[in-house]
């Protein structure tokens, strides 16, 4: 009964965070919805700080598990608070429920209808009689680019998220074989303390570097840290054996810590900017079937841990590199990702599956770019009526407008 009761509670929490995460990217405007994120991933780090705190004050679990479920019955005001996303039921063609929440705005802002929002609410009364239109995700399976994106940070955060147990196993001495403190608290609150620092750090770097530039950068930086873990320390461990190296095990031991600390703080910036990112690419009207997908990678690349302990460390060297290969993977596929800055989020599937990729760096003055965007392609589709299309060009000028020599 413990164990069905734990299932369902950690089932309706995935539920819980999947639909807030949501609701933030939806409210927000484009220029504030990375600071907003960060502003809930901070308050999620204090939840993190007090839970140990709060368990030494507790002491037992039950009345611990009584204390954090308590805030949790306030959720169940938010069905009458807390209003339905507007962009989603737009999206949705769910015109009535939107007319009524137009109108529950503007009455509590007391907004003049007649002047701030005309022609607004006529026109979603002429759309009323039409049917809710709900996408399932699977819609996603015959498009182009939009599957590619979500498959891509799928990975992302797979390997983000995996290989972050190898670095917390690393550093609390599977591999240096000592651990830094014997102390539970100690290693908590470090781990704790890396994730809130990625959390910071991310923050000057998406906002200079932009969402695909960031999430490449940490993925470097933690494919640089598995890959010197992996054959530094081996070729560093050899070399110690020698007799007159004058190398002992604690230059290893020192190594393996300043690698592990490195992959942890990238790594989890790889995992919490490829939830970010799938959010504002993902159209809304699958944005929670996409997310869903995401975190579930992600969930799935955490369950790598406890199948590791179950086989006390068994295949753990093999499950380090096969997540090290990953990086390299994913460094390639992120150049494929659109940049979403500053972007309006897609409504419908061909809003996301016009959403493509730009360079990494700008065009130069007077170069043309070797592929074209959406604005300049156009339909070659009468291409084959040569009667016709040869009474428009001119002998010397080829297709695409260039003289012909």
């Amino acid at each position: 009964m413990f164990s069905t009761l734990r299932f369902f509670e950690g089932f309706c929490l995935a539920g819980i965070v999947l639909s807030l995460y949501a609701l933030r990217i939806e409210l927000c405007p484009p220029g504030h919805r990375f600071m907003i994120t960060m502003v809930a991933s901070f308050i999620e780090m204090a939840g993190q700080f007090l839970m140990p705190g709060l368990a030494a004050l507790c002491r037992d679990w039950q009345v611990l598990q009584a204390v954090i479920i308590c805030p949790f019955l306030l959720m169940l005001l938010y069905w009458v608070i807390f209003p339905e996303s507007l962009r989603w039921l737009m999206a949705t063609q769910q015109f009535e429920a939107s007319k009524e929440l137009i109108l529950q705005f503007t009455h509590k802002n007391r907004v003049n209808t007649e002047s701030d929002i005309k022609g607004v609410v006529p026109e979603l009364e002429k759309e009323i009689a039409r049917r809710p239109k709900k996408v399932c995700i699977v819609k996603v399976v015959g498009t182009r680019n939009l599957w590619k994106n979500i498959v891509v940070l799928c990975v992302n955060s797979l390997t983000g998220y995996g290989i972050h147990h190898c670095f917390a196993k690393s550093m609390m001495g599977h591999e240096a074989k000592m651990a830094i403190t014997h102390n539970f608290y100690a290693d908590y609150y470090t781990m704790a303390g890396i994730a809130l620092a990625s959390c910071l750090a991310m923050c000057p770097v998406v906002g200079f570097l932009g969402r695909r530039g960031g999430l490449l950068l940490f993925m470097i930086l933690t494919a640089l840290a598995s890959l010197l873990q992996l054959g530094l320390l081996n070729l560093i461990g050899k070399y110690s054996q020698l007799p007159d190296s004058g190398m002992s095990d604690s230059v290893k031991d020192k190594f393996s810590t300043a690698f592990s600390i490195v992959g942890m703080f990238s790594s989890h910036a790889v995992g919490s900017l490829s939830v970010f990112f799938c959010a504002e690419i993902t159209p809304t009207v699958i944005r929670g079937g996409g997310l869903g997908l995401v975190l579930a990678s992600a969930g799935f690349g955490r369950l790598t841990a406890p199948i590791m302990e179950l086989h006390n460390q068994k295949g753990y060297f093999l499950h380090h590199v096969i997540f090290a290969c990953c990086t390299l993977i994913c460094i390639i596929c992120i150049l494929l990702l659109p940049e979403s800055k500053n972007q309006n989020l897609p409504e419908n599937i061909p809003d996301g599956e016009h959403y493509t990729r730009q360079p990494l760096l700008p065009h130069k003055k007077g170069e043309q770019p070797l592929l074209l965007t959406n604005s300049e392609l156009k339909d070659y589709s009468g291409l084959h009526d040569s009667a016709a299309v040869s009474d428009g060009i001119s002998e010397n000028t080829t297709a695409n407008g260039m003289k012909s020599m």
